[in-house]
């Protein structure tokens, strides 16, 4: 079994122990401090053989170990684990040189997620079209002005003009998504909707909402790099 296997098993055993409630639950009481089963069970006023049947769940998956006393010997405290909660997060994209959104016209969409990519992670980024337009839609620069996002109107750019070998592609837009092929392939797709075709503000606010939200997710799990 291989580095990335071992790993989806790992994860899914903590999964499968955290599924049941009072598991859940006994997670949640040492997530502050340490307890012995007998406070678990006093706390969440449960039967001590239950308690001991689901800390046995869970520290074969790894999520809490018990340690004696120093006290009374006879006493057990259990401890959650938080790295074992943390593998749970994210899965990590590593060597990413830089982040490149990609949409059909890089007039709205790639804009505004480039634009957003650089104010929350301060690193390197671009936006490129599969037809890029001359320019970017009035109604993202408008939205961009309402977010403080920083948008040049006149900064389109083709793809294949853009992309390097080391950059993380993510087309915003389906079209782009399955035009890009050959030597340029997505590396993620975001099927956000597109504001142009509706051209209302309402419509440019639900684009960026929906990119904010992506960004925000994505920005964690990416660590630069080199060329993978």
């Amino acid at each position: 079994m291989n580095a990335e296997s071992s790993s989806l098993v790992g994860r899914a055993r903590i999964h499968a122990a955290l599924g049941d409630p009072a598991r859940l639950a006994i997670v949640d009481a040492l997530t502050l401090g340490d307890a012995s089963p007998g406070e678990i069970a006093h706390t969440l006023d449960m039967p001590t053989n239950l308690v001991a049947h689901h800390v046995k769940v869970l520290t074969d998956a790894g999520l809490v170990t018990k340690g004696r006393s120093e006290g009374d010997r006879r006493r057990t405290y259990l401890r959650l684990r938080p790295e074992a909660l943390a593998a749970l997060a994210t899965p990590r994209l590593t060597g990413v040189g830089r982040v490149v959104f990609v949409c059909t016209h890089n007039s709205a969409r790639s804009q505004l997620a480039a634009a957003l990519w650089k104010q929350h992670t301060h690193s390197d980024v671009a936006s490129a079209g599969t037809k890029p337009a001359a320019r970017v839609h009035p109604r993202a620069l408008a939205v961009a002005y309402r977010h403080h996002l920083d948008l040049d109107p006149t900064s389109t750019a083709h793809v294949t003009d853009i992309v390097r070998d080391d950059d993380l592609v993510i087309a915003v837009c389906d079209n782009a998504h399955e035009e890009l092929t050959g030597p340029v392939r997505p590396r993620l797709h975001w099927s956000v909707p597109d504001p142009v075709r509706v051209d209302t503000d309402e419509a440019f606010e639900a684009a960026y909402a929906d990119l904010a939200d992506r960004v925000n997710r994505l920005a964690p799990a990416v660590i630069p790099g080199g060329p993978q």
